[in-house]
């Protein structure tokens, strides 16, 4: 299997030296989803003395006898997380992000740089999203091909006949899955405004719930889409000074919308412009999350 995403997204955090981020990534990770990982392993580590509290099933009666002490085993907790990304395969995601790149792409690149740092732990990855008139779903794996062939069908699922909205994939994940998992929303803003809140509290009980928001360009640019009108816009809109005052309050307002909506569900999220820092926007949002948790 050829990994050209994987390779891409690589090339992009070798460029601007993430490499130099792993420990503390990976104590990012370890620090934000403490409460979700799947038990305790059967990874013994070492014998300690009892102490009020600990599990009486634990205690090494055959070491204790030896040593006239009471000791019990202690074994090393396996954090393994389940990470569900939930993509917006709208037609909207193939409009400019604030620094003209496809927002598809910016939505690859962040979903799939954050993929490779829990990779790095040997999470487990999933992907759920709707299609036009169906549901993508990939199974919990560890792997880069995994990664590889998510972030692929992801790219072919967002066309312009593709009219989908989250609330149907997370209603998918509430009525499906029981298991603790931490979920990353990827999409825009209008993304966010749509979904209901009642789905934001029920996805909110169980599991960590993250965002990943690709910033839509401001209007004088190529391939403005026009929210109202689902359609993109002339160029002649973009020249308006009246109408780009229009589009500057529109963007504030839903700005603040959203904000309220992700404070009032404790989400914490990545604001994502370009390529070039990705990577510090998914640690920053990752570091926030961590402080929120506490």
């Amino acid at each position: 299997m050829r990994m050209n995403y994987v390779s891409k997204i690589q090339a992009n955090l070798n460029r601007y030296e993430v490499i130099k981020t792993n420990k503390a990534t990976s104590n990012v990770l370890d620090g934000s989803y403490a409460s979700v990982f799947k038990g305790k392993s059967l990874n013994f580590d070492e014998l300690r003395e009892y102490v009020t509290g600990d599990d009486v099933k634990d205690i090494d009666w055959k070491a204790s006898s030896r040593s006239g002490k009471i000791l019990v085993r202690q074994f090393v907790a396996e954090k393994k997380h389940n990470i569900m990304f939930v993509f917006d395969t709208n037609r909207r995601m193939l409009a400019n992000s604030r620094n003209h790149d496809e927002k598809r792409e910016l939505a690859i690149m962040a979903a799939g740089t954050l993929a490779l740092f829990v990779n790095r732990n040997n999470d487990y990855i999933s992907a759920t999203y709707a299609t036009s008139d169906s549901f993508a779903h990939f199974p919990f794996k560890t792997g880069l091909a995994n990664i590889e062939l998510m972030l692929e069908d992801y790219h072919r699922a967002v066309t312009m006949e593709n009219y989908s909205d989250l609330n149907r994939a997370l209603e998918y994940i509430i009525k499906n899955y029981r298991r603790r998992m931490v979920v990353i929303i990827v999409s825009d803003l209008e993304g966010l405004r749509g979904i209901s809140d009642i789905n934001l509290k029920r996805i909110r009980v169980m599991n960590d719930v993250l965002m990943i928001n690709v910033r839509d360009a401001d209007l004088g640019g190529d391939r403005q889409y026009d929210l109202g009108e689902n359609a993109y816009l002339g160029d002649f809109f973009s020249k308006d000074k009246k109408l780009r005052r229009i589009a500057v309050e529109e963007k504030e307002r839903l700005d603040r919308e959203c904000d309220a909506k992700l404070t009032r569900h404790g989400i914490v999220c990545a604001n994502i412009d370009s390529i070039p820092g990705i990577e510090k926007e998914i640690l920053s949002m990752l570091n926030k999350h961590k402080l929120e948790k506490r």
